[in-house]
């Protein structure tokens, strides 16, 4: 059986260190980032919808890059709403992070988020150097 080695990126969340997780795992060539939301490091959560998830998709980014992926790399996200009216604002945000990558992704609609200001919370799974070439499943080419 194979070894892989571990990599750990921490995003300085205040949640990390007492629920003990990272931002992102990485494991050999597969990424993995937590629920990510949206708070700027001085606790500062902006009200829209769509900011609040490009925050969240930023965060993800820096995460993924520091574990040597990139957008491109992205097969699949998870994204909570809290509000299913928000799909659209929120989609729009994810749109235009991953509109190459076209990852596997879900929207599901929760109760509640940990902070009563979140409006979104969004998670990626990413497989490092699998974005630079895709096949169309509608059609078999090379993209």
């Amino acid at each position: 059986m194979p070894s892989y080695d571990r990599q750990h990126v921490a995003s300085g969340s205040p949640y990390e260190e007492p629920i003990g997780f990272s931002r992102a795992v990485r494991v050999g060539d597969h990424v993995f980032v937590a629920g990510t939301a949206p708070s700027w490091p001085n606790g500062h959560v902006d009200a829209d919808v769509e900011r609040q998830a490009s925050r969240c998709i930023e965060i993800m980014l820096a995460a993924l890059a520091e574990a040597g992926a990139t957008a491109d790399d992205v097969v699949r996200t998870r994204t909570f709403l809290t509000d299913a009216a928000d799909w659209q604002a929120v989609g729009r945000a994810h749109g235009r992070a991953f509109r190459v990558a076209r990852p596997a992704s879900t929207m599901v609609v929760v109760v509640g988020l940990l902070d009563s200001r979140w409006k979104v919370e969004m998670e990626a799974e990413a497989i490092v150097g699998s974005g630079s070439v895709a096949v169309s499943a509608d059609s078999g080419s090379l993209r």
